[in-house]
């Protein structure tokens, strides 16, 4: 029976750090695709620049999405690892001054919970119930933020940074090579500069600012990139360097 005005706990409610970790995963699924966006659009609008054959555009924007996934892949692999790799030894860390430590370890859990408000001997409790349910989890998550059962995968973080990207991606790769070649490079404009806008206002709704200025700087940043590129091709074709 629930005590009368005590907080009724849910087995299946999501907690506040289920809900950060998914927000973080889907921030970077939005970086990633943009990221596929400016730099396949990039690359495909530079070369129209030069030549309006399609088969020119089509193996650059192709050598773009396979390159920058891989790409995307190897640095989200390696930063991941590197962040995995350092929280392992720290559980192994704290595992071993359990073993080794367990009455310095229970008065530092101890002393933790005391600087957070609770008196000596409320702390001292709350310290040892802790330590008998779980002294390992009780010890990452109050000294180090730590969640044992929550590290990240490198192999999964890889994969999703590769297929935001591709997911990116496809829609500069559309808007060059389906439409006529007279309106192909606006309409990839326009296209791209939308779609900036959007991922913009997700990722700034994702991290709570404003998505006016987020979409406002994607787009800004996204037009002088495709600008750059377009102008590059187009004075490397009127050269006759291509």
């Amino acid at each position: 029976m629930d005590t009368p005005g005590a907080p009724v706990l849910h087995a299946n409610e999501p907690h506040g750090n289920d809900i950060a970790h998914r927000l973080n995963w889907l921030r970077a699924g939005v970086l990633g695709a943009n990221d596929g966006i400016v730099s396949v659009a990039a690359i495909v609008v530079g070369v129209a620049g030069a030549t309006t054959q399609t088969g020119p555009i089509l193996i650059a924007g192709a050598a773009g999405v396979v390159g920058g996934a891989i790409s995307m892949a190897l640095g989200e692999y390696v930063s991941v690892s590197s962040q995995s790799d350092s929280q392992k030894a720290l559980i192994e860390k704290e595992r071993r001054e359990l073993e080794e430590e367990p009455e310095e370890e229970l008065a530092e859990l101890a002393a933790i919970y005391q600087s957070k408000g609770l008196s000596q001997d409320t702390a001292l409790a709350v310290a040892r119930e802790l330590t008998a349910h779980d002294a390992l989890s009780a010890h990452l998550s109050a000294e180090l933020n730590i969640d044992q059962e929550d590290i990240a995968s490198p192999w999964h973080a890889a994969f999703a940074s590769a297929i935001a990207f591709v997911a990116g991606a496809v829609l500069p790769m559309l808007a060059i090579l389906l439409p006529p070649e007279n309106i192909r490079v606006p309409l990839t404009f326009a296209a791209v500069l939308v779609a900036l806008a959007a991922t913009g206002s997700v990722g700034a709704w994702i991290g709570g600012s404003s998505k006016s200025k987020a979409a406002v700087r994607v787009v800004i940043g996204g037009a002088l990139a495709l600008a750059a590129t377009f102008a590059i091709g187009s004075l490397l074709g009127a050269t006759g360097v291509i």
